[in-house]
């Protein structure tokens, strides 16, 4: 367990302890978020559809409000905004609504960014202007937000966010180590998740989901896999990394909830590490099975070879030891690991 846990930190990955190591030798199952994870988290602004007032004034309203926010949409807002040197308004605190959006102040009046979800659940109609607009950007694999400012809905952003350079064939060395499916959880729309889901080449796409949801999501697969790992890096993944039985939260660009929640770390943000992670933590449970063995067998024959008067203490001893050196030598091998799937 220490030369695996010291060979999978050279390579960035941090492992909590060796129950989780051993744990993740077992999974035979992945879910996977989306934003930020499976896609290079930067995404950028697409298109500012204004229904009520100015594209400057939609931008304008929303950067005010979403430069105060981490998330990565609300990121791709502000660059946006700064790109075209808008000035910007104050906005008052900052409330984030969990997979919905997020509410403010501007000038006085009400801001509220999100999706559709951020209305509808609360029994409010959207324009048909803005359900147009939406399900346009939607069908063209674009992230939305919708704009309302006081009683005025000011219009819609689209924004794209592409997938990370390899994951198709990082997630075809990962089933070679034997995990699949691999499924790809998501809070976005159902459009956009198909599009990234088909890039990158997962089993199965769930979109559209809240936190709880994907922790459901999650439990469902353990109930067919027993062993399932979930790798993410934002707060609403955290239900489902504790949840899961090994998670694995991205390291640099993690929040520190999802570092908090998962048993394992990719420090470097490298997806690569992953099948590494696997395949070596499988190695060891291989090698852990193989020392236990050496190490009773050897008992086993002492046990015998003693009491029948067949070898002396001295000789035993030396046995005894010799096994020992045996096994750490077969342990250190780990330290030479290479990930050849």
């Amino acid at each position: 367990l220490v030369a695996t846990l010291g060979t999978g930190a050279r390579r960035g990955v941090l492992i909590k302890g060796g129950a989780h190591l051993e744990n993740l030798g077992r999974i035979r199952a992945l879910a996977v978020d989306k934003t930020g994870t499976v896609t290079v988290g930067q995404p950028e602004v697409t298109d500012v559809l204004a229904v009520d007032g100015t594209a400057d004034e939609l931008l304008r309203v929303a950067a005010a409000v979403e430069q105060k926010s981490q998330h990565p949409l609300a990121e791709a807002i502000v660059r946006r905004a700064h790109a075209q040197q808008l000035d910007l308004p104050v906005a008052g605190d900052l409330e984030s609504l969990t997979a919905r959006g997020v509410r403010s102040h501007v000038d006085g009046d009400t801001v509220e960014i999100g999706t559709a979800r951020l209305w509808t659940e609360r029994d409010l109609q959207v324009p048909e202007a803005i359900e147009v607009h939406v399900a346009r950007l939607q069908a063209n694999g674009r992230s939305t937000v919708i704009v309302k400012h006081g009683a005025r809905w000011l219009g819609v952003i689209g924004i794209a966010d592409q997938p990370r350079p390899g994951v198709r064939a990082i997630f075809e060395r990962l089933r070679a180590r034997g995990v699949s499916p691999i499924v790809m959880l998501t809070g976005d729309n159902s459009g956009v998740a198909r599009a990234i889901g088909q890039a990158i080449g997962v089993d199965d796409v769930r979109a559209d989901l809240l936190p709880e949801d994907k922790v459901k999501v999650v439990q469902k697969l353990m109930a067919r896999h027993e062993f399932v790992g979930m790798l993410g890096d934002g707060v609403n993944d955290a239900p489902a990394l504790a949840n899961a039985t090994v998670g694995i939260a991205m390291g640099a660009a993690g929040t520190a909830a999802a570092l908090e929640a998962a048993d394992v770390a990719l420090m470097a943000d490298d997806l690569g590490a992953l099948p590494f992670a696997v395949g070596l933590a499988r190695q060891t449970r291989a090698i852990i099975q193989q020392n236990l063995v050496v190490s009773l067998a050897v008992i086993a024959i002492l046990v015998v070879a003693t009491t029948t008067g067949v070898v002396g203490i001295g000789p035993a001893v030396v046995l005894h030891e010799g096994s020992t050196l045996v096994v750490i030598a077969n342990a250190l091998r780990l330290l030479a690991f290479r990930d050849r799937a």
